[in-house]
C-alpha cells in the first residue's frame, strides 16, 4: 500500500469515526474531510460562505408526512437594516428557465436591499410576500413604500408535494431571524430538502476561498442549492459515468432503470468582502458557472441556473439617506479581478460537491433518491489520483 493510499484510508477512517461519534443529525463527510482538494487557493476557516465577515445563513427544513420535503434558506449579507444600507450586487443568468424574483431591479440599480431567499419553485410568491412583510416591520422602515425581495428557487417536485405550496410566512421569518455566522448546515436541509443532483440527492452546499496578502487577503464564499443534472465529474474524474448514472445513459445503453435526466436548476450565491461595484460583481457571478461546469452540468434546456454575487465591504454600501449627487469610492480594478474569479470558480465547484456529499437518502412523494455512495466514489477518486 502506497503512502498516499494509507493517508487517504486514514482520512476516511477518521471521517467515519467522527461520523459515528457525532451527535448531529447529519455527519456525512464534506469534500475536504475525504481528502478532496479543489483548486489551488486555500479555504477560509469554515470553508463556508460565512467566512465572509458579516454574512449569516438561516434555514427552515420542512419534513411532514410522506409527501412534504421542502424548505427555505436565507442568506443575510450583514446584520444591519439592508434597506437603509444596501449592498452592491450583480446577477448572472446562465440558463433562465427559472423564477428569480427581484432580479430585474438588481440588474437595473446594482444593489440588494433584502436578505436573499432560496426555496421551492411554486413557493416563490409566498416567500417574496413574507420577505416584504419582514422588511416593512423592521424599526426605521415605517415610511418605506417599496421593497424588492430577492428570491430564487429550484423545483423539488420529485420528492415534494410542490403543488401544495407548504411554506408559510412563519417558515420564512424563522429562517431569517435564526440566521447566524459559523458553520452552515448542508445537504438535505432548507431549500435543498427535496432537491436532486445528477440523479442522487442534492441540497445545500457551501465553500470559501481566501486570497493571499499580496492579492488583498479577500475572501470569497459561495452557497449553492443543487437540483440539476449531467455527467457528475469530481476533480476531473467521471464519477457519474463510472457509477453508471449519467445523462443520456438511457439512450446510449438502451436501459430505463436509471434517473438520467439533466433538467433542474442550480442557485449560486457568491459573497465577498472585496470592494466591488455591481459591474464587476456580475462578472464575478458569471465565474460561478465555470465552477458548476467543472462538476459535469449539462446546462440543459430545462435548467434554471442563476448566480447572485454581492460585496459586504462597508465602503461600497449604498446608504438610502445619502442624497449626494455624486459618490467617491474605492473598488478593485478590472486587473485585480482574476484571482477573485478563480476563488469563485473553486468555491462553487466545492460547494456543489459538499451539497451531495452531505446529502442523505430521502424518500418523499412516492420516490426515493439515494445519497451519493461515498465509498464507491472514493474508490473512483483514488483510481484517478484525485485525492490528497
Amino acid at each position: 500500500m502506497t503512502r498516499a493510499l494509507i493517508l487517504v484510508t486514514c482520512t476516511f477512517a477518521l471521517s467515519a469515526l467522527s461520523w459515528a461519534q457525532s451527535t448531529g443529525a447529519n455527519a456525512r463527510p464534506r469534500a475536504a474531510g475525504l481528502g478532496l482538494k479543489v483548486g489551488v487557493l486555500p479555504p477560509g476557516p469554515l470553508d463556508a460562505i460565512t467566512d465572509v465577515s458579516g454574512v449569516k445563513v438561516g434555514q427552515t427544513t420542512i419534513i411532514r408526512g410522506e409527501n412534504i420535503r421542502t424548505g427555505v434558506t436565507a442568506i443575510v449579507p450583514h446584520a444591519g437594516n439592508l434597506y437603509h444600507d444596501k449592498v452592491p450586487a450583480g446577477v448572472f443568468v446562465g440558463n433562465g428557465f427559472g423564477k428569480l424574483a427581484g432580479s430585474t431591479q438588481v440588474e437595473e440599480m446594482g444593489d440588494i436591499e433584502t436578505p436573499i431567499l432560496l426555496t421551492s419553485t411554486t413557493s416563490v410568491p409566498q416567500v417574496a410576500d413574507a420577505v416584504i412583510g419582514y422588511m416593512l416591520a423592521l424599526p426605521g422602515n415605517e415610511d418605506v413604500l417599496s421593497i424588492n425581495p430577492v428570491v430564487g428557487e429550484t423545483n423539488d417536485g420529485y420528492l415534494n408535494d410542490i403543488r401544495g405550496r407548504h411554506i408559510s410566512r412563519e417558515d420564512v421569518f424563522t429562517a431569517i431571524k435564526n440566521a447566524k455566522a459559523g458553520p452552515v448546515d448542508e445537504g438535505a436541509v432548507g431549500a435543498g430538502t427535496g432537491t436532486v443532483a445528477f440523479g442522487w440527492k442534492g441540497g445545500i452546499g457551501t465553500a470559501s476561498r481566501q486570497l493571499p496578502v499580496s492579492l488583498g487577503s479577500y475572501t470569497v464564499g459561495v452557497l449553492v442549492q443543487t437540483n440539476f443534472g449531467g455527467v457528475l465529474t469530481i476533480a476531473g474524474a467521471s464519477v457519474g459515468q463510472e457509477l453508471g448514472q449519467y445523462y443520456l445513459r438511457k439512450e446510449l445503453q438502451h436501459t430505463s432503470e436509471i434517473n438520467d435526466k439533466a433538467d433542474g436548476s442550480c442557485m449560486m450565491v457568491i459573497a465577498t468582502d472585496a470592494p466591488m461595484d455591481s459591474r464587476n460583481l456580475k462578472r464575478l457571478a458569471a465565474r460561478a458557472w465555470v465552477g458548476m461546469g467543472r462538476t459535469g452540468s449539462s446546462a440543459s434546456n430545462g435548467s434554471g441556473d442563476y448566480a447572485i454575487a454581492f460585496s459586504t465591504a462597508s465602503q461600497v454600501r449604498i446608504h438610502v439617506d445619502d442624497k449626494s449627487p455624486t459618490h467617491r469610492i474605492e473598488v478593485v480594478t478590472n486587473d485585480a479581478m482574476s484571482p477573485l474569479f478563480e476563488a469563485a470558480i473553486e468555491a462553487t465547484e466545492e460547494a456543489i460537491y459538499n451539497s451531495m456529499f452531505k446529502a442523505t437518502t430521502t424518500t418523499g412523494n412516492g420516490h426515493t433518491v439515494e445519497a451519493l455512495p461515498i465509498e464507491k466514489t472514493l474508490k473512483i477518486l483514488r483510481e484517478h489520483r484525485a485525492l490528497e
